[in-house]
């Protein structure tokens, strides 16, 4: 059984804490083996990433870009590799593992080509005021366990491209491609530009605590997102918080279900449904509610279930049995309130945390499945007559990540998707997200944006050079 190592200021570091299990969610069999990591160890990676800080914090712009192509190079050239870990330990289908791949090198490429330049307010005979973007110091990084590879990627890129060090902590239920990524990096990094401590006893709520640490960089549920805020406030550690959503989507009558039904489905069941900016609930108008649920049924009926290493797979498992069992729990909620199961709405007999993409038609808000987010293969869809009481509705929740709104009238659909309380409204799509665009959420849903110039700003402090000539 392969057992993996931490990463601390260059080196591979045996765990003082030992190891667990990564388990396989197709087959619930053990991948690899992962090292528990201790508190002395967490203070020894900040350790490694202050001590790189020192001179990293007055690299060159040059060196920084070169530094991220180099990474992104190299994340390519061992694609097949990490597509593999993602599919063993997180269990999403082979292409979408390969997609994530893609994704983590476009947006590193990406990512290097982002400028830090210097606003100039004033420069007169007598003054000049330029404000320049200083780095913080030790970037903490803490992701979830759907997107192992992408998300770290989003976190680690921008923090070293502005001028930090990193300590990554990635989840204990995916921990190995992110190991592998921060290996990979260090092929190339200097020694403590980026480190990785993993295990569940006490390295996230260290980390949030540490003094040496200077910004925390957070994706994953509001009330995880809560803690590590109290945890911050010690030192008033920067923050940007990617938290929980439950994303509304209204379709408005004039919309073809023909034209919709596939986009909606795959926004709605991305990663199997395990993704913050998924659909998580639907609108639709009477109207054509009955022939957008057909649609969508035939959408679902299309999907091949299985181990994602399999040929022809399309559908994988949930990536945990929490999960899988909140799933079931509030699918059977709404059965025993009258919801129509239009398709699944059981988990899979045999190995795995398999469940079927399930369509529920006759819900409202009020049960269960549509306030919460569920965060896996399942969709409520609900019926509407008047369009404002839609945005009403959407509205009405106390997160706001993403939102969309899908019409055949685009004017129409921008106009209603501009009042949305979410970070991001799609038209016509959901679930998108580019590099050069910002994205965050609003109420519950976090504060601080990723990706773009904003983004890169998060990991960064102005400062005012004010000269009197």
């Amino acid at each position: 059984m392969k057992e993996y190592s931490l990463m601390i200021n260059g080196q591979k570091t045996a765990p003082q804490g030992g190891f667990f299990d990564v388990l396989n969610p197709a087959t619930e069999t053990v991948v690899a083996l992962c090292p528990q990591a201790s508190i002395e160890q967490l203070d020894e990676a900040v350790s490694a990433a202050q001590g790189c800080y020192e001179s990293w914090q007055y690299s060159s712009d040059a060196e920084r870009k070169k530094l991220l192509h180099d990474i992104a190079d190299r994340i390519e050239a061992n694609a097949v590799e990490l597509a593999q870990i993602i599919v063993e330990e997180q269990g999403k289908p082979l292409f979408l593992a390969q997609m994530e791949v893609g994704g983590a090198v476009a947006w590193t490429h990406a990512t290097a080509e982002l400028e830090m330049p210097v606003d100039i307010l004033e420069d007169s005979d007598t003054k000049r005021v330029e404000v320049h973007r200083k780095s913080l110091g030790v970037v903490g990084s803490i992701t979830p366990w759907n997107w192992p590879l992408m998300i770290a990627v989003w976190h680690i890129m921008p923090a070293i491209r502005s001028g930090n060090t990193v300590v990554s902590k990635p989840s204990g239920l995916t921990p190995l491609n992110t190991i592998r990524l921060v290996e990979i990096i260090n092929e190339v990094a200097p020694p403590g530009l980026v480190n990785v401590v993993t295990g569940e006893s006490g390295i996230g709520s260290g980390m949030t605590k540490h003094p040496g640490i200077r910004k925390i960089v957070f994706t994953g549920s509001t009330p995880t997102g809560q803690t590590i805020m109290r945890g911050a406030a010690d030192n008033l550690k920067r923050l940007t918080l990617e938290l929980g959503g439950n994303d509304a989507g209204i379709v408005l009558p004039d919309a073809d279900p023909a034209v919709v039904a596939e986009g909606i489905f795959q926004t709605a069941f991305l990663n199997m449904g395990q993704t913050c900016a998924a659909l998580k609930r639907l609108y639709v108008h009477d109207s054509i509610y009955e022939e957008l649920c057909e649609k969508l049924a035939d959408v679902a009926a299309k999907q091949v279930m299985g181990n994602g290493l399999d040929e022809g797979v399309t559908f994988g498992p949930i990536q945990n049995r929490d999960q899988l069992n909140l799933v079931s729990e509030l699918v059977e909620d709404a059965r025993a309130n009258g919801a129509r199961i239009i398709c699944g709405g059981s988990r899979m007999d045999g190995a795995g945390y398999f469940y079927p993409p399930t369509l529920v038609a006759d819900v409202t808000d009020g049960c269960r499945l549509v306030d919460e987010e569920q965060f896996g293969p399942v969709l409520p869809i609900i019926r509407y007559t008047d369009v404002e009481d839609a945005i009403k509705r959407a509205n009405a929740s106390d997160v706001g990540l993403g939102g969309s709104v899908w019409s055949s009238d685009i004017a129409k659909a921008t106009q209603i998707a501009g009042r949305l309380e979410c970070g991001t409204a799609w038209v016509n799509g959901h679930a998108e997200l580019l590099p050069y665009a910002p994205f965050g959420g609003c109420k519950m849903s976090g504060f601080g944006v990723e990706f773009g110039q904003e983004g890169l700003m998060e990991y960064t402090s102005a400062q005012v050079i004010n000269i009197n000539k």
